[in-house]
């Protein structure tokens, strides 16, 4: 908790931006981190720094919910290779053109919009069928894979963050329910909602993207570079048919619904989001291969191929999710969060409590690249503020909601960016760096709103 617990992230921000390459940064990190704990145990040589962070990773793979996560993001390549390879992209997209709910870029839009708020039971499968839904959408229209990122990841969070009936809502319940205050916890989460400004200005700035077709900074040189390119959707070796695609991705959306009311007996707030989305995936998964193998559009050794290939496409996202994961987890340990925290001080005016919280969740989730174990950590010193300074409870939880996913959207070592990348199909460092400007304006918009409740409500 000293110091020197913040260098390994800031070293990975220097090296995504210096030299482009966000694997390298993170091994960098994790080995700057492994480093400093080395150090401060006293009992080992520096030398174990490299089989340190080797067991670091190796402890990020054992634990199920991580192994889940990479399951998902392999098996979800082979998905999107038989979705591509069947023609059912092309198919889908000229079906929704016929029934007139995709004519423009304005509709295209809103349907992608409207996909990810849909599915707000969990976030990785609201990008994941958003961005299924889009990808060929958005390339007809000659709208920017980047775009399409930013709409999904910037749609997801937030959107799960507001609706709460989700495994979002039950885990910052849990935080919470750990004290004792004159409001319940659920009435304080509830209340929070409406406290939660960073969400709701992202939903309106997408929604501002959308109807006005406007795009700035570097997501607007993105797109004049498309404007340039000729698109043409794949339609396949065989006839091509909308079934192809639809029926995969509706069961990849019940059984996500189905999954997690099965693993919550019976309470969908309770299910796991980890095992529901692995389940949907591989059931989705075998739906399409056994579509496509009964109706004879290919072989079982073609499907087999198709598959691998897809899943190979997707091997350097999945590097990029496990590294973020152990360095999450290795910062952890060396309580880089902590430290942050920490910086909040113990002497600030009343007025400027808040907005700080949101700022202090920011740098966290930034640096650390979880919005999840920013909630964990500042939760906890939040309460006390309310507790001593009678603050109001649901405006500075909402704080540290919102701060926590200025910082994930903002970060390029954040997981949930990475999950985002892969299901637009876009690079992962162009994802963040248009999306970038979008989420600062939200950010600044947010901070003065917390000081102005702030000025208002104390």
């Amino acid at each position: 908790m000293s110091w020197y617990s913040i260098l390994p992230p800031l070293i990975a921000i220097a090296v995504v931006f210096w030299r482009k390459e966000v694997i390298l940064a993170l091994i960098l990190a994790l080995v700057s981190s492994e480093f400093l704990l080395v150090l401060n145990t006293h009992d080992q040589s520096i030398f174990a720094t490299f089989t340190n962070s080797i067991e670091r990773i190796i402890d990020v793979v054992t634990s199920a919910g991580n192994s889940r996560i990479l399951i998902f993001s392999i098996v979800i390549g082979a998905l999107l290779a038989y979705i591509r390879e069947s023609g059912g992209v092309s198919a889908t997209v000229q079906k929704l053109m016929n029934i007139g709910v995709a004519k423009t870029k304005k509709q295209v839009g809103l349907l992608t919009m409207f996909t990810g708020i849909a599915v707000f039971i969990e976030s990785n499968m609201s990008v994941l069928t958003s961005g299924i839904v889009s990808r060929g959408l958005f390339d007809k229209f000659k709208m920017s894979r980047a775009r399409l990122a930013y709409v999904i990841d910037s749609t997801s969070a937030p959107v799960c963050i507001l609706i709460l009936l989700n495994g979002w809502g039950a885990y910052v319940l849990g935080l919470l329910s750990n004290y004792e205050l004159e409001q319940s916890a659920v009435t304080i989460l509830w209340g929070s909602v409406a406290f939660n400004f960073y969400a709701i200005i992202a939903l309106i700035i997408v929604l501002y993207t959308i109807v006005f077709d406007k795009v700035h900074g570097p997501m607007k040189v993105a797109e004049e570079k498309l404007e340039q390119q000729e698109v043409s959707l794949d339609a396949g070796p065989h006839a091509s048919k909308a079934r192809f695609m639809l029926i995969p991705l509706t069961t990849l959306i019940v059984s996500m619904v189905g999954f997690m009311y099965w693993t919550g007996d019976g309470v969908l707030a309770n299910g796991s989001g980890s095992k529901s989305v692995l389940y949907a995936t591989m059931l989705s998964c075998a739906i399409a291969y056994s579509l496509l193998l009964a109706e004879k559009q290919f072989t079982h050794h073609q499907l087999v191929d198709i598959g691998f290939k897809g899943m190979g496409e997707l091997l350097p996202l999945v590097c990029i999710v496990l590294l973020s994961l152990t360095l999450g987890a290795s910062l952890k340990e060396l309580g880089t969060g902590v430290f942050v925290a920490q910086l909040v001080g113990a002497y600030l005016p009343v007025y400027f409590i808040v907005p700080v919280l949101f700022l202090t969740g920011a740098v966290m989730s930034f640096t650390t690249g979880t919005s999840w174990g920013t909630f964990a950590i500042l939760i906890p010193i939040g309460v006390p503020l309310i507790q001593t300074l009678g603050l109001p409870p649901s405006l500075v939880v909402g704080a540290i909601l919102s701060g926590g996913i200025f910082g994930d959207h903002c970060s390029p070592i954040s997981d949930t960016s990475a999950v985002s990348a892969l299901a637009s199909g876009c690079d992962l460092l162009t994802h963040v760096k248009t999306q970038l400007p979008y989420a600062l304006v939200g950010g600044v918009l947010a901070f003065a709103g917390y000081f102005i409740a702030s000025l208002i409500m104390l």
